[in-house]
């Protein structure tokens, strides 16, 4: 029998309805965290009265965790809440599980909430992607994060996990865990695990990877062969219109995650087909009458997915980099990234540390334009890869039009 709401837990959803209600109202935001901030304040445990009585599936990983939770969204085939909007942390969760009353949640979850949200809404599914560096002035040490999933996944009951078999620092993590589903990928980045969680000794790569001391690449059930997603014996073909091989990875971990609550492969892999853009991700879009396909790459690992061998990059490539507080102030991470790959390209420099990204591809013998006046970019034609992190990928969604 369903539980009735506390007073309190009733007078913060009514509290968080309004002030979002009003924050839209007013312009003042789209409503997804402030109400839930709110909430939150008068009922510290209001995300677990929420989630209560739903099936939730959690998504994390420093990268691909949007449009992972976008394609489960789609592929689920019923009603589902979920935070949309990419408000990934117990504000957000909350405000989703408000405007919705589907019995179906799937929460993008910022990889340093993870344990507390596991604590709140007891989930079904926890799908891990993977684990790297990230905004290096306020994240924390991706080991820090690994040891902190560990202690999380330990203890969870009833519960289905995901997990990235080719990223070791996320296999530490789930290793633990009573029920988990092993997923391999090919192209793993590498670069943030190189010693083992275990003894710190150097990891060996090859087919799979291993150490010394024992730890190795588990055998997984499920795998992303090009093209296919491979689960045991069975075969499912994905066909998608959203570009990359990173896109079919995720694709692969949005079937796993979809079966371990019951949805058929094939069914999920239909629906999953027909998404092309994920919050302006990946779309192509207008500006000035310059069309432009937007990309979002926030880290080294981001960057090497979009520039893997045989991307689809237009020609002319523009780049902008901002360093504000939702970027990491910090962009000397620009430096790990493989740019090398845009040797070729007709390549421009865009953003506040353009010229940091400048001195950057100069290094690898990239041939760029610093562009100080927008107004440059509409003398040439053509169409454009923009590839931005996280401010400025808003600022152009913001300046652009879908085509």
């Amino acid at each position: 029998m369903k539980r009735r709401p506390s007073v309190r837990a009733a007078l913060a959803v009514s509290a968080a309805r309004l002030i979002n209600w009003l924050s839209r109202r007013t312009g003042r935001g789209s409503g997804t965290v402030a109400g839930g901030r709110v909430g939150l304040r008068l009922a510290p445990t209001l995300l677990a009265h929420l989630a209560r009585e739903r099936q939730v599936m959690l998504v994390t990983g420093t990268n691909g965790k949007t449009t992972t939770s976008a394609l489960i969204r789609e592929g689920w085939g019923l009603p589902v809440a979920a935070n949309a909007t990419g408000a990934n942390m117990p504000a957000g969760h909350v405000a989703a599980l408000i405007e919705s009353s589907a019995t179906a949640v799937v929460l993008e979850t910022d990889e340093a909430w993870l344990s507390a949200v596991i604590d709140q809404t007891q989930p079904a599914v926890i799908v891990l992607l993977n684990l790297s560096r990230d905004q290096l002035d306020r994240a924390s040490e991706v080991r820090q994060l690994g040891e902190r999933w560990r202690g999380a996944l330990a203890g969870v009951t009833n519960c289905t996990v995901v997990a990235n078999a080719s990223d070791p620092l996320v296999v530490y993590a789930a290793e633990l865990a009573p029920v988990v589903t092993w997923v391999q990928v090919p192209g793993m980045w590498q670069h943030d695990a190189l010693s083992c969680p275990h003894c710190t000794q150097p990891l060996r790569f090859a087919e799979i990877w291993s150490c010394a001391c024992g730890f190795t690449e588990p055998t997984a059930s499920v795998r992303s062969d090009g093209s296919r997603a491979v689960f045991d014996n069975e075969e499912v073909e994905l066909t998608l219109a959203l570009p990359g091989a990173f896109n079919f990875v995720n694709a692969t971990f949005t079937l796993a995650a979809l079966r371990a609550v019951g949805v058929s492969l094939d069914e999920a892999a239909t629906r999953v087909a027909g998404v092309s853009s994920v919050q302006g991700r990946y779309g192509r879009r207008t500006w000035r009458g310059r069309e432009l396909r937007l990309l979002l790459a926030k880290n080294p690992a981001g960057v090497a997915a979009l520039l893997a061998p045989g991307a689809d990059l237009d020609d002319e490539v523009w780049v902008a980099i901002n360093a504000q507080t939702a970027d990491g102030k910090d962009p000397s991470w620009l430096y790990d990234a493989p740019f090398e790959r845009l040797v070729g390209h007709n390549v421009r420099c865009l953003g506040e540390r353009r010229l940091d990204l400048a001195t950057r591809l100069e290094a690898d013998g990239v041939v760029a334009t610093v562009v100080d006046d927008l107004n440059v970019l509409t003398l040439s034609q053509g169409p454009v890869t923009l590839i931005a992190n996280y401010t400025a990928f808003r600022q152009w969604m913001g300046e652009s039009t879908p085509c």
